[in-house]
């Protein structure tokens, strides 16, 4: 979502393809081969300077896996922002996505959110029309609950693949719901419970969106929760940003984050999560947890 330049009309420059190629090679020097996309990201423009790169590095489109969304329908001055998973919008935003893109396949394509019009069986002739023309390999949803995804594999074929929530140690409604039955709390626990449960008992892949909470949690930000990352990580050898991952990794679902940052250097501080495995004990998985909601648990 970081590449592109800025969210409004302004063509993009050589400085934003610049960028986005430094932030490419920081990924793939620490063994990150996936990249999730939107349609709706700076207004299209994060896609097609990500198409940019994949048309001028000979091989690099095959070494990669590329994943984009669609379903979200931005303020134009004659409607207002809106989720659109009409079958229509769906292919008119795959063609597009696969023209700034400049590839011949999307390898997964998630329903970026839930649209109270659907009609899961418009949707699945969608999709189903999509992946048999070869377009696309893979779907899955973004920000849904077990019900709804149930709901539209009712009526589709084709397995969901992966649900994109935001999941982090900042935003911790997801593991919360979990712990919180049977309390008077749950009743602020907006999180769909047991969605967790559903996908990883169908091997749907959890993907936590803003897995490094905008830094609220790490350097950036001076709160007991980044002091204890910032100590942890320090008696591990590693980097805070690798703590946060490690601390969604280390769940039994085996959660895939989705890093979020273009900066290079950030990118680069995740490597740990990359190439090892989480390297938490069952007690500092907790200790992380407690400190980060500010009190024990019920």
């Amino acid at each position: 979502m970081g590449l592109g330049g800025t969210w409004d009309g302004v063509p993009y420059t050589a400085a934003d393809i610049a960028h986005a190629e430094a932030a490419v090679e920081a990924a793939l020097d620490i063994g990150i081969t996936v990249f999730d996309h939107a349609d709706i990201y700076r207004r299209g423009k994060a896609e097609a300077v990500f198409g940019e790169l994949l048309d001028r590095a000979a091989g690099l489109r095959e070494r990669i896996v590329v994943q984009t969304k669609c379903g979200i329908r931005q303020a134009d001055g004659h409607h207002p922002g809106m989720y659109d998973l009409r079958g229509t919008h769906i292919l008119r935003s795959v063609e597009e996505s696969l023209t700034r893109l400049r590839t011949d396949v999307i390898d997964v394509l998630l329903l970026h959110r839930p649209d109270p019009l659907a009609d899961p069986q418009d949707i699945a002739k969608a999709l189903t029309s999509l992946h048999g023309q070869g377009l696309v390999r893979r779907f899955g949803v973004s920000n849904m609950s077990a019900a709804q995804i149930a709901h539209l594999q009712g009526h589709l074929d084709i397995p969901l693949v992966a649900n994109q929530l935001e999941m982090s140690l900042g935003s911790r409604d997801w593991v919360e719901a979990g712990v919180l039955v049977n309390t008077p709390a749950a009743a602020g626990n907006g999180f769909p419970h047991g969605t967790v449960e559903y996908c990883h008992a169908r091997e749907i892949q959890l993907q936590a969106w803003g897995a490094l909470a905008q830094g609220r949690c790490t350097g950036d930000g001076d709160s007991p929760t980044a002091r204890h990352v910032a100590a942890l990580a320090a008696r591990k050898e590693t980097t805070p940003e690798t703590i946060l991952l490690w601390w969604l990794q280390h769940h039994p679902a085996r959660i895939a984050p989705v890093i979020g940052t273009s900066r290079p250097d950030r990118i680069r501080a995740c490597r740990d999560a990359v190439g090892r495995e989480p390297g938490l004990t069952h007690e500092e998985w907790y200790d992380l947890w407690v400190t980060a909601r500010g009190g024990p648990l019920p």
